[in-house]
């Protein structure tokens, strides 16, 4: 096992004190009428109406060709009105409310260059032929998506059932896994062709087309049920090796820095963790010829469960939670209590943990907090992403 020796937190173990801290940001309250809430609130819907304005202007720049077809033009029209207006009226609010004016003078720069783009009333560009562009670079469409779909899901349920009430939204770190969480959606596309390459150049030699065949030929759940067995298998020694193996070590140690949980935490990957684990991932399923229907609805259940076991929820799932991964499951796995190193490298089924001697889940316990003993990689996403390889 990699010596990792204990560590202070240097922002305060106590919750208490970041509930404290957090209650002034910039020498100002955050409080309800201080122009914070508005200020906030203005800058997430005049952003998200800029970033939909920037798609419909550029959409072979800035959205994914499969979801063009689905998107209702006249709908999204009438949402970008509401939004680019509230985030002007919000803005406003807090340029009122508020000392210090940047949230509201960003909100409203955003605004304005959003209608200055063309509004809720901006037209889909024709290409020469007279079809809609069809490639596309990066995926800003996507991580709008993504941002509304979980925020609306786990922001109420962590505040109704949350583990860690005393926890603010906007709690320590949450810039730097914004930033991720960024990054990782706005380049999806680029992600799937750089893991999925590696296996058809590799592997491509050994492919069995009657095996694949009748692989791709079962019924969906019995594929779905043999994709999750074989991924947390692989998943699992993946995991445990970059726990073991100091240079990959390096680049985990960078999702483990996180010292608060909630459904964001777990956007903070280094890209070569990425890469590596959902590659060697996709080698044994490229062999064996899953169906796309199949790989999809895989892809489904494994992205809400990766975000599901990180968030700041209280419940254990009673028996279940000896069959299947849990918050209270990971959320030991991410902590650096000295009991809790190097266990619980399970994805989704604890039984590999149980089998290699790395289960640890106590009946009422949950971790007192969470990190990495040892050098702690810096707080940012930029100083992160080049931290593993500095000596």
């Amino acid at each position: 096992m990699i010596e990792k020796n204990s560590q202070t937190h240097s922002d305060g173990a106590d919750s208490s004190d970041e509930v404290r801290q957090f209650s002034r940001v910039d020498g100002e309250s955050v409080r309800f009428g201080t122009g914070w809430i508005s200020g906030v609130a203005a800058i997430a819907l005049s952003g998200a109406g800029l970033l939909v304005v920037l798609c419909i202007r550029f959409p072979s720049i800035f959205t994914m060709s499969v979801l063009r077809e689905y998107y209702p033009i006249p709908i999204v029209r009438a949402l970008l009105y509401v939004v680019i207006t509230s985030g002007f009226l919000f803005g406003i609010l807090s340029l009122v409310l508020r000392r210090r004016k940047v949230l509201g003078t960003t909100a409203i720069v955003f605004a304005l260059f959003a209608g200055l783009l063309g509004g809720a009333q901006i037209q889909l560009p024709i290409a020469p032929d007279g079809s809609a562009p069809a490639q596309s670079l990066l995926s800003v469409d996507w991580f709008v998506l993504n941002l509304m779909f979980w925020c609306a899901l786990f922001i109420p349920l962590e505040r109704w059932f949350a583990l860690r009430a005393e926890q603010p939204v906007f709690r320590h770190g949450w810039r730097t896994d914004l930033s991720y969480f960024f990054a990782s959606t706005l380049a999806v596309q680029w992600v799937a062709i750089l893991t999925m390459k590696p296996a058809q150049i590799l592997f491509s030699w050994v492919i069995d087309e009657s095996w694949r065949t009748s692989v791709a030929n079962q019924p969906l759940a019995l594929q779905v049920l043999e994709i999750l067995l074989v991924t947390d298998f692989v998943q699992y020694w993946i995991h445990r090796a970059f726990h073991r193996i100091p240079l990959l070590w390096r680049f985990h140690a960078i999702h483990h820095s996180a010292e608060r949980m909630d459904w964001l935490a777990g956007s903070r990957l280094h890209i070569v963790d990425i890469l590596l684990t959902r590659g060697c991932t996709y080698m044994p399923l490229f062999i064996l010829g899953f169906a796309d229907l199949a790989l999809l609805t895989y892809g489904v259940i494994v992205t809400l469960q990766a975000t599901f076991v990180h968030a700041n929820l209280r419940f254990t799932f009673g028996p279940l939670r000896y069959f299947l991964v849990t918050p209270q499951f990971h959320h030991w796995h991410h902590s650096d209590q000295s009991e809790a190193i190097d266990k619980n490298f399970a994805i989704h089924l604890p039984i590999w943990d149980w089998m290699f001697g790395s289960y640890h889940l106590p009946d009422r316990r949950w971790p007192d907090h969470y990190g990495v003993q040892g050098e702690r990689p810096p707080e940012g996403f930029l100083k992160q992403l080049l931290w593993p390889f500095k000596r």
